[in-house]
């Protein structure tokens, strides 16, 4: 005989379910590495054209990096787009950089359309960024020493304010 689960009890799992991922997409919490860790590589195309890499990036640039994963259907996402791109133009020593993961390319061109950022912006066409990241929800940030240590990991939703506070902390 199988029974199955109070409709109530369901209910309540799936309530639960909501706000776990409602508070992994919009909060802002930060987790920072306890042991050096370096950035996982990867190489993807770039609305520009071309195609960015952190470890050719590290070769060739040097600056550190603030990467940023993204979705066009994350709305705590599509609203710090334009202070991560104000940020950009501000902090001109550190690259800035935003990966579209978990979405079609068409759709993130479709929302770069709307919002116009000047930084370099990637689409994870391949899902490798998202398998070697494992944000925890999106918008999800990481900043990258200019040699490829992770300093530090933001889950939710930077403003100019707070980058600029962060910056401060790690490159001084």
């Amino acid at each position: 005989m199988t029974t199955r689960p109070h409709p109530r009890s369901a209910l309540l799992l799936l309530f639960a379910a909501l706000i776990v991922v409602v508070s992994a997409c919009s909060s802002d919490t930060v987790d920072e590495p306890s042991d050096l860790e370096l950035a996982p590589d990867f190489a993807v195309p770039t609305a520009a054209g071309g195609t960015f890499s952190i470890d050719k990036h590290i070769a060739d640039d040097g600056r550190p990096i603030f990467l940023n994963l993204w979705a066009s259907w994350c709305f705590p996402c599509r609203e710090e787009m334009p202070a991560i791109d104000e940020a950009s133009k501000i902090n001109s020593d550190i690259a800035f950089v935003g990966i579209s993961v978990q979405d079609t390319t068409s759709d993130a061109q479709a929302f770069l359309d709307e919002v116009q950022v000047s930084y370099t912006i990637g689409f994870d066409e391949e899902g490798t960024v998202d398998d070697e990241y494992r944000p925890l929800g999106l918008p999800a940030s990481y900043i990258i020493s200019s040699d490829g240590v992770i300093l530090e990991r933001i889950f939710g939703k930077v403003t100019v304010e707070g980058l600029a506070e962060k910056f401060k902390t790690h490159f001084g």
